[in-house]
């Protein structure tokens, strides 16, 4: 991945494309369920102008149903990508993205192809396997039995790889610059999809936008806080 100097920023609210370093491929990260996250998202693919713009969200299955012409509004989208049953929040949050700018829309999940060159059969380093099961063990609330942990991280791992592939299509179909739209555990610098990129194309700018609410974050070329969301506890639907 080309140097991109001290692109790192703590930006309370939205900021601006102008604020970010010039890039091939932009991940824009959120938290799921924060509507100030997907108002920066639209934001900056508003400014950036993308060729296109993926999405964790989508299976190509879903996003070839958004033609030219396909109106990008909530009423529209909703029904048309079967958004109800799809188990993300509500379609209202992420219409605006995929109404601010006339890219091609283009899904970021499904089938996963050949994924070989991103070197998932290899073992991570002991220091990260541990850390990344530790923040799996955490994200199910301890609920996971211990020897279950290495095949959640194999998982995240994979889908690492699936985005980076599919963004790198992207990008050698509709040309540069290619906005990704996925969750701040894909988009951190050190072991999500700009890392997998960086292994495979190591030539290309990529420039991971993470967002929190206050508190510290996983790594970002560029941090923006907003205000946190009221939530239940996660924990109770483990038990």
């Amino acid at each position: 991945m080309k140097a991109l100097g001290a692109a790192l920023a703590w930006i309370a609210g939205t900021a601006g494309a102008q604020d970010l370093p010039p890039a091939d491929i932009y991940v824009l990260g959120e938290i799921h369920d924060n509507p100030a996250h997907h108002a920066v998202q639209a934001d900056l693919v508003a400014q950036l102008g993308p060729a296109a713009i993926l999405f964790e969200m989508l299976s190509d299955e879903q996003a070839v149903r958004i033609g030219p012409d396909t109106p990008r509004d909530a009423a529209t989208l909703g029904p048309l990508l079967d958004w109800a049953e799809s188990g993300w929040p509500d379609i209202a949050f992420y219409a605006p993205i995929m109404a601010a700018s006339d890219a091609p829309i283009l899904g970021a999940a499904g089938e996963a192809g050949d994924l070989s060159v991103y070197g998932l059969a290899a073992a991570l380093p002991p220091e990260e396997q541990e850390a990344r099961e530790r923040l799996q063990a955490e994200a199910h609330c301890g609920a996971l039995p211990e020897e279950m942990l290495p095949d959640f991280v194999a998982r995240q791992r994979a889908i690492d790889a699936q985005f980076a592939a599919r963004t790198l299509a992207a990008l050698d179909a509709h040309g540069a610059p290619v906005v990704l739209i996925a969750g701040n555990g894909h988009a951190r610098t050190d072991w999500g999809v700009p890392a997998a990129i960086a292994r495979v194309r190591p030539d290309l700018a990529v420039v991971a936008v993470v967002q929190g609410e206050g508190d510290p974050t996983v790594p970002g070329d560029v941090v923006l806080q907003a205000e946190p969301q009221v939530r239940g506890d996660p924990c109770d639907a483990f038990r």
